[in-house]
């Protein structure tokens, strides 16, 4: 029995290939397992045509249809035959998404157009990016701004304290100190080199609903010092109604008294406590630049080294101290002063508080750092605090603010003595946060 597949005969043992017993030479052997097909009757010889491209939506190549290459296969036959060309299509990608594009790509394949900017998100990522910047910089800024506040009064050491109204008020004082001058400093703005420090100006800021009141308390006032806590010793000291002019408190005991003495004398709660020297003040002005002033009359001092003619000027740093400290040029001595202190504090804190000055880091920090270096705060006095005083400081000057000198009646000497009822009428009208309509000298 034949064990050979369908179609297949001979003897097992006659391999193709490999000779065989017969003396003739061995024609081609049928090779069963290949199936041939009729052939087809050969059309003519035409040139090869260039390959169409076919549509996108077809997904397969037609080269071998019809009219390309010489015979046309049977549908399911797949001859393997490979050009290595890949070609795109010309309206729309190989994904027919429809978008213009490039030929090439190192695989042949087909590579999209780069898509045209999205400028919203750009935008949106920019703004994003400008305000962390912003926030990193002003929180930066805020913490080495308060590192420098010097805040070494402690108001819990004043007893017998008024009760508090409406508004902040703050105490603003000016010293003669000369802490952290040089020799040559001291020479060329006229402090002298008197040791410890002395008050040169003292004055009341209120803020409030109504609009800010700056009011001057003349360094000649005379007050009684009452009964007080020693700021170092913590020792009870007993009021003796002993009358001194008032920068007397502050000599005998620091701005703990000095604070205790104003509150006992006027009956207006003082909540925060402000101290710049000499060098601090001058070097603030020096900082933004200079104070612009108008000047309506001119006088000289030898003591303060004044001499100004009349007029608009800019006054740098040693003039500014000069200006502010001068009383024996003036027939009114400390009461024309300290109109020109408030003049003058004004207008600093108004042309400070400008975007030139604010947004501009080469000034805004050299004007920081001048002037946090050298002030002296109360303990619970924070930067915003602060802003605010500088800001309703600005305010007075700006048309809802009031300035004015504190009520005097007369004087005993060389002692001014202030007039009891307007200052009663005054510390009433700022408790209760009302318009100020009281006037002074």
């Amino acid at each position: 029995m034949n064990d050979w597949p369908d179609r297949r005969t001979g003897d097992r043992s006659e391999r193709y290939g490999r000779g065989s017993a017969s003396p003739q030479p061995e024609s081609a052997r049928a090779m069963p397992h290949i199936q041939r097909r009729p052939a087809q009757p050969r059309r003519p010889q035409t040139p090869p045509q260039r390959p169409q491209v076919p549509p996108q939506s077809q997904g397969y190549d037609d080269r071998y249809q019809d009219g390309g290459y010489g015979n046309s296969p049977d549908p399911g036959y797949d001859s393997g035959y490979n050009t290595g060309q890949v070609y795109g299509s010309g309206s729309g990608g190989s994904d027919g998404r429809g978008g213009g594009g490039r030929r090439g790509g190192g695989d042949g394949g087909y590579v999209q157009g780069r898509p045209a900017p999205d400028w919203r998100r750009r935008i949106k990522l920019g703004a994003l990016t400008l305000v962390v910047v912003v926030l990193a910089v002003s929180i930066s800024t805020y913490f080495w701004a308060d590192s420098k506040l010097k805040r070494e009064v402690d108001l819990s050491k004043v007893i017998e304290r008024p009760k508090s109204g409406d508004g902040t008020n703050y105490l603003i004082v000016g010293s003669d100190s000369r802490e952290g001058m040089s020799d040559e400093e001291k020479k060329r703005l006229r402090t002298g080199s008197a040791e410890g420090k002395r008050t040169d100006s003292m004055m009341i800021l209120h803020d409030g609903s109504s609009g800010p009141t700056l009011i001057s308390l003349p360094r000649d006032s005379n007050v009684e010092i009452p009964t007080f806590k020693g700021s170092e010793s913590g020792k009870t000291f007993q009021g003796t109604g002993r009358q001194v002019k008032l920068n007397a408190a502050y000599a005998e005991d620091g701005p703990e008294l000095l604070v205790r003495t104003v509150e006992f004398n006027t009956g207006l709660h003082i909540d925060h406590y402000v101290e710049i020297g000499f060098g601090g003040f001058a070097k603030i002005v020096d900082a933004i630049g200079g104070v612009e002033l108008d000047i309506p009359k001119a006088f000289k001092d030898k003591k303060s080294g004044a001499d100004f003619q009349a007029g608009k000027q800019t006054l740098n740093g040693e003039q500014s101290l000069a200006f502010v400290r001068t009383r024996y040029a003036f027939p009114n001595s400390d009461l024309d002063r300290t109109k020109n202190q408030q003049k003058f504090l004004a207008a600093l804190a108004s042309q400070t508080a400008t975007p030139s000055t604010i947004i501009n880091p080469f000034k805004l920090y050299p004007t920081m750092g001048a002037g946090l270096d050298t002030l002296i705060v109360d303990k619970d006095m924070s930067l915003w605090s602060l802003a605010n005083m500088f800001f309703a400081m600005k305010g007075v000057t700006g048309g809802d603010g009031t300035s004015l000198n504190m009520p005097i009646s007369g004087s005993t000497g060389s002692n001014l003595v202030w007039d009891k009822a307007k200052v009663k009428q005054l510390v009433q009208q700022l408790n209760n946060d009302e318009k100020v309509t009281v006037t002074g000298n």
